[in-house]
Formats: structure tokens, C-alpha cells, sequence
């Protein structure tokens, strides 16, 4: 019963669009606006820094708060990684969006900062170094992702947010296909790029 609670508590938690809230304030639909993502990449696009960041802040802490929470609860590492499984999925498929969300990397950034917060450390280097390097956030959002179980394995090898980060990964990589797409037609925007 417990374990139910946590998973859909932090699921409610991840369906909230953050991004979607911040530019209806501003009286903006994300969804007509960029590639009509809800996470913080296209609302900086569309609002600026200011509610980029907002948006960046608000997805991260979703993803880390019920890690957080099911830890200080239940003590157990496996209901943890649970529910930041639960938050991510939340994040994902929304319920408050007919299961119309976003892409997950901000929120799966929560999940794995609290819970591994070495392998998530390196995982930020190989993002910053990529979007460096090529000025595209997606392909440094799916290589940063695509490294997580690889650190995680390094510093967590047996516990269960190593088998939830290579969930995580293919996640953040199916749901970037769009991109993917664009990145071999060209067509992808680049960092600072409206």
C-alpha cells in the first residue's frame, strides 16, 4: 500500500507541466509555439531565460522530491528509484495532458541528481561539453542520457537507479526521434537560435 501511494503520488507530481503553467501566465500556449515542447529548452525559446531556467528548476525539482520522499519514508532504495521511475513517466505522459508531455530530461536530471549525484555529475559534463561543442541541446540532452547508466554503473553497479537510468536513457532517446530526424536533415535548432 505504501509502495501504491508513493508511485502515484510522484506520478501526479511529474504529470504537472511546469512549462505549460509559466507561459499560460504569460498568456502563451508552449504548444503552438518552437517544436511545441512543454520542457525548459523551448520555453526559453519562446519566454526567454528567465522562464526557461523557472521551467528548468520546477521539472528538476519534480524528479527529485518524491526520490527524496520515498527515501525518507521508507529508508528503501528499490521505492525510491520507484518513484522517480513514477515522477519521469509523469513527466512523459501527463495526465492533466491526455498523456501529451515532454521529454523528460530536466525531470530525470532531478531523479538521478538526488539519487546518484556523482554519475549525474559527469553525465552534466558530457552535456555541457557536447552543446559546446555543437550548440545543439538535444543531441547533448540524448548523449548526456545515454551516459548516465554507463557513470551509474561506475558508482551504483547493483542498485536499482542503475536498471531505472538505462530506462530513462531509451526514454529520453525515443521521445528526442523528432530531433534525431533533424539533426541528419540539418534542420535542428542550435542553441541561442529562436
Amino acid at each position: 500500500m505504501t509502495l501504491f501511494v508513493i508511485l502515484t503520488l510522484s506520478y501526479l507530481l511529474g504529470s504537472v507541466p511546469f512549462g505549460l503553467l509559466i507561459a499560460r501566465y504569460k498568456k502563451v500556449d508552449i504548444r503552438r509555439h518552437g517544436s511545441g515542447n512543454i520542457g525548459a529548452t523551448n520555453v526559453n525559446r519562446a519566454l526567454g531565460k528567465g522562464a526557461g531556467i523557472l521551467t528548468l528548476v520546477l521539472d528538476c525539482a519534480k524528479g527529485a522530491l518524491p526520490v527524496a520522499f520515498a527515501l525518507s519514508l521508507t529508508g528503501d532504495d528499490f521505492q525510491a528509484a520507484g518513484a522517480g521511475m513514477a515522477a519521469f513517466l509523469g513527466h512523459l505522459f501527463p495526465v492533466f495532458l491526455k498523456f501529451k508531455g515532454g521529454k523528460g530530461v530536466a525531470t530525470g536530471l532531478g531523479v538521478f541528481l538526488y539519487a546518484t549525484p556523482a554519475a549525474t555529475l559527469c553525465c552534466m559534463a558530457v552535456f555541457a561539453i557536447t552543446v559546446a561543442a555543437s550548440r545543439y541541446v538535444s543531441l547533448g540532452s540524448m548523449l548526456a542520457a545515454l551516459s548516465l547508466p554507463l557513470f551509474g554503473y561506475l558508482f551504483h553497479p547493483h542498485a536499482p537507479y542503475w536498471y531505472a537510468s538505462g530506462a530513462v536513457a531509451g526514454l529520453i532517446v525515443f521521445k528526442h526521434r523528432e530531433n534525431i530526424e533533424r539533426l541528419f536533415a540539418g534542420t535542428e535548432n542550435k542553441l541561442g537560435q529562436k
